[in-house]
């Protein structure tokens, strides 16, 4: 399991995951949606429709009646702790080397504005190289300008 704290309902649905052997990709090709969107949903950083978490709990072979808790709408976020997770925390490296260079390049190419995480996917892809494998990630956010007012 995870070293941060999750719910309840993300350690059944990833003790099930796991006994069932069931991969995000193959829960992506039954859903119709990216295995992050899916990962997402279980770790309670996102809401299903009622046939979506359906879906996510009979392919685990849990009960349907633990579906309706995979609608309800999330607390997001990891908390206000620096993550100690290696993988987790290289991403939080990443934003504090690399976020106000990325910051300045978006406002030079985009103006004042944000990235949204609202209108917005995430892609994770693997890269094969002979020194040694590559970790893809593609944010995808709609550009969102600060209003004058």
């Amino acid at each position: 399991m995870p070293s941060i704290e999750v719910p309840e309902i993300t350690e059944k649905l990833l003790a099930a995951k796991a006994a069932t052997g069931v991969t995000f990709a193959e829960l992506e090709r039954i859903l119709g949606r990216d295995e992050v969107w899916i990962a997402a949903v279980i770790y309670r950083q996102a809401s299903a429709s009622l046939e979506e978490a359906t879906k996510i709990v009979e392919t685990l072979g849990l009960s349907s009646d633990i579906a309706a808790e995979l609608t309800e709408y999330p607390v997001k976020g990891l908390g206000s702790v620096v993550p100690t997770d290696p993988l987790i925390y290289r991403f939080y490296e990443i934003m504090q080397v690399y976020g106000m260079p990325m910051k300045d390049v978006i406002h030079e190419k985009f103006g004042d504005g944000i990235m949204s995480a609202i209108d917005f996917t995430l892609d994770i892809e693997k890269e094969e190289d002979p020194k040694g494998d590559r970790v893809k990630v593609i944010m995808n956010g709609k550009f969102l300008p600060y209003k004058k007012w």
